[in-house]
């Protein structure tokens, strides 16, 4: 112990030892936490996107009732019956033309209360086979008592408590349609007149829900802020009487954004943002599926040190000054990792215990960092055709109406595809016969429309959003695209390899669309008329 070479390898080796436990440590701890981490910030991302769709469709029907219920309240003149008649015809016009500009409306009505006239009841118009509003027999009031709120929700709930008011899952009167709605009520001079309401498709807001998921046990749902469920897709809600629905796990319903919980004996984590209606977006996910191989990861990191210390206590003399250098950029790599970030440099490459703990943690942080790219790109790529989903669709319309909201000068056409005679197919072939009809369908839109994204928005369904050259070429593409389809045909060898896709274009126009999804119904529209056409023929 007198001699500086004795002390000097102690001293090299005690620190030698420090900074392997130290690098250890650090990678146990930066491989837990940020895998932990990235689940959540996945959870999060997905939730943060089902909220934007979810709340952009819900704040339109809200915004819609209340300029009806603005309008209803600023036309009435009084409650005498000819002042009522022209009051409910002048309604008649006004929210036929607010149903027509908000998407996903099933029924619109106005209902006067028996109370103030039994002569004038209002108007009840629906759409139920999405050819137009065409007007309904209204239900009538005086069979039901007003007083009871769970009866007549429509009515009797905005009624009783005055406030605009979302509605829970319900079956409409005399359509049998299971339906959630928006209702408002109505009143002249502080006296309660009527309700106006939307009502809109339960499977429309469904599937907005159930496209949400991040693995194949993964999955969203809607609650109240107390745990009550209004949407869940393996629970049918509607179903269930109130003192039936599920009560919600401890943990679950939490003010945290994070949270975890058990649920019929699965460990869960989830994280949930509030909507605009009250409701509560919950995205959830198995523990198991989001833990990964952490815990291999570690014991790999621990013996790769335990080898490191028992090599350097042999060879420190030698290489002191050697591994000095590589375990400072390794504790610093290690530091930027935990920081998020993952453009480090380690130079070193020798063929040592260092080397191959410095090649191990490039390794694993190169994983992470795919594992991560890869989780992001699946959250927006269509798994059967692999063009992009849905999600990535309402993203862009979102960014093409957030440049319109700027008032940006805008330049875009957006064409809708529907593939006919998928049921036939999927009927007489089998469904995985009608998934290769998708992909090759998908395959002939991407090749012709091959410098503009593509989506998939349904089962047969699919948009593209031209721009650029492709806008300008826009009439050559689709002449192009009926060609290749009719090429495709004639050369497959069967029926499930052809392609037969209708196809409409509309180019928007700032005079006609006041909304993004304005060009796309009329291009939805369109391409019906193509399909009609395409059938004819």
């Amino acid at each position: 112990m007198h001699s500086l070479r004795t002390r000097i390898t102690v001293l090299a080796v005690f620190l030698v030892m420090i900074a392997v436990v130290v690098v250890s440590l650090l990678s146990v701890v930066f491989i837990r936490s940020n895998e932990r981490l990235e689940s959540d910030q996945m959870l999060l991302l997905l939730c943060e996107t089902g909220e934007r769709n979810l709340d952009y469709y819900f704040e339109s029907v809200q915004k819609s009732v209340a300029r009806v219920s603005a309008y209803a309240e600023s036309d009435l003149e009084g409650l005498e019956t000819r002042q009522l008649e022209r009051h409910v015809a002048h309604m008649e016009r006004y929210f036929e033309e607010v149903a027509n500009k908000t998407n996903g409306v099933l029924t619109y009505y106005y209902r006067i209360d028996p109370s103030v006239s039994d002569t004038v009841k209002g108007f009840w118009y629906t759409n139920l086979d999405r050819e137009g509003f065409v007007p309904h027999e209204v239900t009538d009031i005086t069979l039901y008592d007003t007083e009871d709120t769970s009866k007549l929700v429509w009515f009797t709930v905005p009624k009783h408590t005055g406030k605009p008011v979302w509605l829970p899952p319900y079956i409409t009167d005399n359509l049998d349609r299971r339906v959630i709605s928006y209702n408002v009520p109505v009143y002249w001079k502080q006296q309660f007149v009527g309700v106006v309401g939307i009502e809109i498709d339960y499977s429309t807001m469904a599937e907005q829900v159930d496209s949400i998921r991040l693995s194949s046990n993964g999955y969203a749902f809607l609650t109240d802020e107390q745990g009550s469920l209004f949407y869940h897709p393996r629970i049918d809600v509607a179903e269930l009487a109130e003192e039936d629905k599920p009560k919600p796990p401890a943990g679950l319903v939490d003010d945290n954004t994070f949270v975890r919980y058990a649920y019929n004996g699965v460990e869960k984590q989830g994280a949930w943002l509030p909507l605009g209606n009250g409701m509560r977006l919950t995205v959830s996910v198995p523990v198991s599926e989001t833990d990964g191989d952490w815990q291999g990861l570690i014991l790999r990191i621990v013996g790769v040190s335990v080898v490191v210390l028992l090599a350097l206590s042999a060879f420190t003399l030698y290489y002191t000054r050697r591994i000095t250098k590589p375990l400072e950029d390794l504790t610093q790599a290690a530091e930027q990792v935990e920081q998020g970030n993952y453009n480090f440099t380690l130079d070193y490459d020798g063929d040592d215990e260092v080397g191959r703990l410095t090649s191990t943690f490039k390794h694993l942080a190169s994983h992470v960092r795919d594992h991560i790219d890869d989780l992001n790109q699946r959250v927006y790529v269509d798994a059967l055709t692999s063009v992009k989903n849905k999600g990535a669709y309402a993203d862009c319309i979102q960014r093409l109406q957030s440049q319109m909201d700027r008032g940006e000068r805008m330049e875009f056409a957006i064409g809708v595809f529907d593939c006919d005679d998928l049921k036939k197919v999927n009927d007489q072939y089998g469904h995985d016969k009608g998934d290769e009809y998708l992909k090759a369908a998908s395959q002939v839109i991407c090749r012709v429309f091959q410098h503009s994204p593509v989506f998939r928005t349904g089962g047969d369904e699919f948009a593209v959003v031209l721009q650029g050259d492709d806008y300008v070429n826009r009439e050559e593409l689709v002449r192009k695209f009926d060609a290749m389809q009719e090429e495709v045909s004639k050369a497959a060898e069967h029926e499930w390899a052809e392609v037969h896709v209708a196809l409409g274009v509309a180019v928007f126009d700032s005079h006609v669309d006041r909304f993004v999804t304005d060009t796309e119904r009329r291009a939805d529209k369109v391409m019906y008329a193509n399909k009609r056409a395409r059938k004819q023929r």
